[in-house]
């Protein structure tokens, strides 16, 4: 733990202070993320508000797999959507707010639109340079891949490939552990159903689709649709229920997001740095995670899958995240002090629908950690693969390990577990961003060859 705290510390720490208001911490992350959303925005000449109709027409016209084992555009936004509208959307829309108070919800929404823009990149970057996939069928790639190519200068391994790949597996292994350690506290809190019991039922049927060959797709393209619309119509009826309230939440998340409202300095750090955070926790822009499924995809043209990619963030972070955060700024304030994790959020649906409510929030948490884990399992098959080639012994290796991790998670400390999945998705960014900035360019011309070309491409 000593280890995780001091690693965490580098890459979540204070790198440098801005003399505002007493100080604002930026961290090591925030200073990469913030800049090279900021850059690809402009590159692709602001995509999120210029192609979202684009966006909208490439999901509704869907293209099939055509390749044996090779999935969809839309599969491959359903896969990334199963581990964005899940763990980051309950559980760390409730750990932002936490910590950074309201206004850490404003900088979730910013980093989510220039997050954008970076999903397009790395997902597009991931299907120029996928590749056959000999195990499971269809196609393979993500960062560890496109970052080979640049890298390698015509050697079997990168190293800084292979940093990514390893830094994603304990990435995947520590959001395991908060999926369990979330589960168990909600279900507790909901049943008083004792964490061991919960865990291990979440662990057991986790088994049985993760190993299973090709299972996770057709799980996840039922699971995702049903739990993410449910939430998302529960939310809207919260949200119209107690309108007469918006104006002064909205108006707090934007004092609270600049300190404005905050007694003590600092306020304004706490509130970007956790909704950056959280923010990239939850839609994974920048971090390399949803390339993985991105190159997965069969799609008739490169950009497409980037533009797949960059709805998902918009659909991640400014919908559903904002669900949550509604269903929380909306409740009684009164009653959520000296509150945190999961019984926070439980008790705000308890205000808005009593013990239903409280119930309803464990049981949709089950279902977005169970599509998570999915999700995660099918991103670190191409990383897997890259460290250790074509072989099911590594494959089943990593499932093995990931499902212990999901045991050890149900019991641990909360604090720990968000600390080891910060990490990893730290590493991640940073080794993905060293490739994705130089190589950016080649996105930047697949996406004018396709806005080309979209007519003859539709």
């Amino acid at each position: 733990m000593g280890i995780i705290s001091a690693v965490y510390n580098f890459l979540w720490g204070d790198l440098f202070t801005i003399p505002i208001g007493g100080g604002i911490g930026i961290s090591l992350l925030v200073a990469l993320l913030i800049p090279a959303g900021l850059y690809f925005t402009v590159r692709t000449r602001l995509l999120p508000l210029r192609c979202f109709p684009e966006m909208l027409r490439v999901m509704i016209r869907r293209e099939s797999g055509g390749k044996s084992g090779a999935i969809s555009g839309l599969q491959a936004l359903i896969v990334s959507t199963a581990t964005r509208v899940g763990m980051g959307n309950m559980v760390g829309v409730v750990a932002a707010i936490s910590v950074g108070g309201p206004g850490a919800v404003f900088w979730m929404w910013v980093t989510a639109l220039m997050g954008a823009s970076t999903a397009f990149v790395e997902a597009t970057l991931a299907q120029l340079y996928k590749e056959s996939d000999p195990l499971f069928g269809g196609y393979r790639g993500g960062p560890a891949y496109y970052i080979h190519a640049f890298f390698s200068r015509g050697k079997k391994k990168s190293i800084l490939a292979a940093a990514f790949a390893l830094s994603g597996l304990l990435c995947w292994c520590g959001v395991s552990q908060v999926i369990s350690n979330s589960v168990s506290a909600s279900f507790q809190n909901a049943f008083s159903i004792p964490p061991m019991v919960s865990t291990v039922v979440l662990v057991a049927l986790a088994a049985v689709v993760v190993l299973r060959k090709n299972a996770s797709v057709k799980v996840l393209d039922v699971i995702v649709p049903i739990m993410a619309g449910f939430y998302f119509l529960l939310a809207i009826f919260v949200i119209v229920k107690n309108a007469a309230l918006l104006p002064g939440v909205f108006s707090r998340i934007v004092e609270e997001a600049f300190g404005l409202r905050q007694a003590v300095a600092g306020g304004f750090g706490a509130a970007l740095m956790n909704g950056v955070k959280r923010g990239l926790f939850s839609n994974e822009a920048g971090s390399g995670s949803a390339p993985c499924a991105a190159a997965a995809a069969k799609v008739s043209h490169p950009a497409k899958a980037g533009l797949l990619q960059a709805f998902g963030v918009i659909l991640d972070t400014i919908v559903i995240c904002t669900c949550t955060a509604m269903i929380m700024l909306l409740a009684p304030q009164d009653a959520l002090e000296n509150l945190s994790g999961m019984a926070l959020l439980q008790t705000a649906m308890g205000c808005h629908f009593g013990q239903w409510g409280v119930i309803f929030v464990a049981i949709t948490l089950w279902l977005f950690s169970f599509s998570t884990f999915i999700g995660i399992l099918y991103y670190a098959r191409s990383n897997v693969a890259y460290l250790f080639g074509d072989r099911w012994a590594a494959q089943t290796g990593f499932q093995l390990l990931a499902l212990v991790m999901l045991f050890i998670g149900g019991l641990a400390a909360y604090t720990f577990v968000w600390d080891l999945g910060d990490i990893g998705i730290g590493l991640m960014t940073i080794f993905n961003l060293i490739a994705v900035v130089p190589m950016s360019g080649q996105a930047i011309q697949a996406l004018k060859d396709y806005e080309s070309r979209k007519e003859e491409l539709r």
